[in-house]
């Protein structure tokens, strides 16, 4: 096939392109917002309960960092079909974007875990006594956390979305729509090849998009 029927052929699908950019779009935000609400939380009382912080409870650690174990132990697609019942009692189906979505944000939530509570980790402990010295409340001393930490926390935010992207491109394999789908219907069921290296273009661009604006917010945001 030459470039130029190439380029015919994408054109003549070019709906079918336009709706699995917008699914995938959609299960990469809904998924990213729940993993960071859900997962950031996780993190925090992580790190929190962790050996020598704020409320460090050795039993409820290992409660809270073996249950996130083994939920990141789970291969993405095993999870999607692991979760098939669930996806189904809540958004009544277990194929689709929304579907996908769910699992993701399952997914996601305790991947970003572990790295907020490492993110944490990092914050010089001279920082949390200073603060919890003069007297402060343990939410005022999360905030301080926070804050410390903020050019490595939007930089492990956009190591979730790219992860996030990967995750929703294989759930195409079973159903879960976006550009993933359109490489396994065309580029592989079809032996359509211009598909597959145009999907393979297309998320290499987005990647590089995600992380180039998450290393200028987490610039801008380093004050060190």
């Amino acid at each position: 096939m030459t470039f130029a029927e190439a380029i015919a052929s994408l054109q003549n699908m070019q709906d079918e392109i336009i709706l699995s950019l917008k699914e995938t779009l959609i299960m990469m935000a809904i998924s990213t917002t729940a993993a960071v609400i859900i997962g950031g939380i996780f993190g925090i009382f992580l790190f929190l309960t962790s050996d020598k912080q704020l409320f460090s409870h050795r039993p409820v650690y290992a409660l809270l960092g073996g249950f996130t174990n083994f939920m990141r132990a789970f291969p993405f697609i095993i999870l999607m079909i692991a979760m098939g019942g669930i996806t189904k009692f809540i958004v009544g189906t277990k194929i689709g974007p929304l579907a996908a979505s769910l699992v993701l944000a399952v997914a996601g939530s305790f991947y970003f875990a572990r790295l907020v509570e490492q993110n944490l980790r990092d914050v010089p402990r001279g920082i949390i006594e200073a603060v919890d010295s003069m007297g402060a409340s343990p939410l005022t001393i999360v905030k301080v956390l926070l804050g410390e930490a903020r050019s490595a926390l939007v930089l492990s935010v956009t190591i979730l979305c790219i992860s996030l992207l990967s995750y929703s491109a294989a759930a195409g394999m079973i159903g879960g729509g976006g550009i993933g789908d359109l490489a396994v219907r065309y580029g592989y069921m079809r032996s359509k090849e211009e598909v597959t290296v145009f999907v393979v273009i297309i998320l290499s661009i987005m990647v590089i998009i995600i992380q180039a604006i998450g290393n200028a917010i987490a610039k801008k945001l380093d004050k060190r």
